[in-house]
């Protein structure tokens, strides 16, 4: 019974995300990619800040370096996902590989919701990693074929969707004042720069600012 209730909630997330698929399909034929480099994204990659990012990057007219160091800064949460899950997984060599794929914000959490019971905790994340993942990829393909029927993607506004994105994946961890001190820090930087640099940079630049000023900050508070 509790793992037909996993599964079911598994789908309900893995629906809602392929929802937002749909939107990075059309966001990053709008930006300039096609269907099959779009398409690549979300099977290989595979994660939602990351892929958003890149594309807004490119979309804005910045480089690919800059593209691949922001989606890489955003991305790099899943590895310390995979440290924290490990024991409780318990994986082999080969399914670590495949794990690693579908190593998310939502399977992850998933799984920690289910800890007290390791049998419950690898059924939450392998089906929650799963659904979102096909899930994800279907919406990413509608979204990215409707789009490319478009004589002009751009039109609809589309670049928009991933400022307002990343906000609202942002403003829910303003949980204190140190970090809303950081976070407008940060936006203040990037602002300051975008006139100066090319696009991608302003973001680099407030990621450099807020991790050395937490950087400090924790060395003051240790010391």
């Amino acid at each position: 019974m509790l793992h037909r209730s996993i599964t079911s909630n598994a789908i309900g997330i893995g629906a809602a995300t392929g929802a937002y698929g749909l939107s990075f399909g059309a966001i990053s034929v709008a930006s300039g990619l096609d269907f099959w480099q779009t398409q690549t994204l979300s099977l290989a990659m595979f994660t939602g800040a990351s892929q958003f990012a890149l594309v807004g990057v490119l979309g804005a007219g910045g480089g690919i370096a800059a593209a691949v160091v922001t989606a890489l800064l955003l991305g790099a949460r899943n590895g310390l996902y995979a440290m924290s899950l490990a024991p409780l997984l318990r994986l082999g060599r080969g399914r670590s590989l495949i794990a690693a794929q579908v190593t998310i914000d939502e399977s992850t959490a998933m799984a920690i919701r289910h800890a007290d019971d390791p049998a419950a905790a690898r059924h939450a994340f392998w089906a929650t990693g799963l659904s979102v993942f096909v899930l994800w990829n279907i919406g990413t393909a509608i979204g990215a074929l409707g789009a490319t029927a478009l004589d002009d993607p751009s039109v609809l506004g589309l670049d928009a969707a991933i400022p307002a994105g990343f906000i609202a994946l942002l403003c829910p961890r303003l949980t204190d004042r140190r970090t809303r001190v950081l976070a407008l820090l940060a936006a203040v930087v990037a602002l300051v720069l975008v006139p100066f640099v090319p696009a991608g940079l302003p973001v680099l630049g407030a990621a450099a600012v807020a991790l050395a000023v937490e950087w400090i900050a924790r060395r003051r508070w240790v010391g």
